[in-house]
């Protein structure tokens, strides 16, 4: 494939108005009054959203937390409230095993602060590979309930290439070690619910295929591009509804 400069590859893989600042971890939320729980029908019988398991979103590579600002939005519409919902961030360029341990200190500390007992996980892009690392390799999976993950690039992205002189770019490209890891044996351990969202016209995902997880209910989503899943509020409220199902 061609090769292209990193910086080229940085404007591609961030939303337009995503900053560069990605060092801090610490959880955020406003609280504020939440909306009535949404209500659906299964058969005769309306089943409330369980919509206070508290979300951890984890951002792709260059993101940062305004990635999920549609995402919040949708989530608190959908009977979440702010304080339930925290943007974990993490430094683009490092290590995901890194990015993974301060994932795993990041849920803690919500956990901590909510007293919930588990968390539910949605990411974008890389965020799929700190996400496994952490469930599969640091045992996170005790403490997660669902795995909602998009555009993840869960088996490595060719696109990767353009941007190898980063160890994170390097774990992401298909057959690094990093991948071989996370993929070996059960890619969908523990009692944790797991589903992936994945589409043809995603453009950095590169076979776009590598999103899905063996074990987990895997979306083909007919057209979406990589950063258009952010402000898609169709596909953020079937994981709305995922996560509180």
């Amino acid at each position: 494939m061609r090769r292209r400069a990193p910086r080229r590859l940085l404007g591609l893989l961030a939303a337009p108005t995503v900053a560069l600042t990605l060092l801090s971890s610490a959880p955020t939320a406003v609280a504020e009054p939440a909306p009535a729980p949404v209500a659906h029908t299964v058969g005769a019988t309306a089943r409330t959203l369980a919509t206070n398991t508290p979300v951890v979103f984890v951002h792709g590579y260059t993101g940062n937390a305004s990635n999920w600002v549609t995402a919040m939005s949708v989530f608190r519409a959908s009977g979440w409230s702010s304080s339930n919902l925290f943007a974990y961030e993490y430094n683009s360029y490092g290590n995901n095993i890194t990015n993974a341990q301060g994932l795993a200190t990041f849920v803690n500390n919500v956990k901590a602060r909510t007293g919930a007992a588990k968390v539910a996980i949605v990411n974008h892009s890389m965020g799929g590979l700190v996400s496994q690392y952490y469930l599969k390799v640091l045992g996170g999976n005790t403490s997660v309930s669902h795995l909602a993950s998009i555009a993840g690039a869960n088996h490595g992205t060719t696109y990767a290439g353009a941007c190898l002189i980063y160890t994170t770019c390097q774990q992401m490209y298909p057959g690094s070690s990093f991948i071989a890891q996370i993929s070996a044996g059960d890619e969908t351990p523990g009692d944790t619910r797991y589903s992936t969202w994945y589409s043809a016209c995603d453009g950095i995902i590169l076979p776009y295929t590598s999103t899905r997880l063996d074990g987990a209910d895997n979306n083909n989503v007919p057209c979406q591009t990589h950063i258009g899943y952010l402000t898609d509020t169709v596909v953020l409220g079937a994981i709305a509804r995922f996560v509180a199902s």
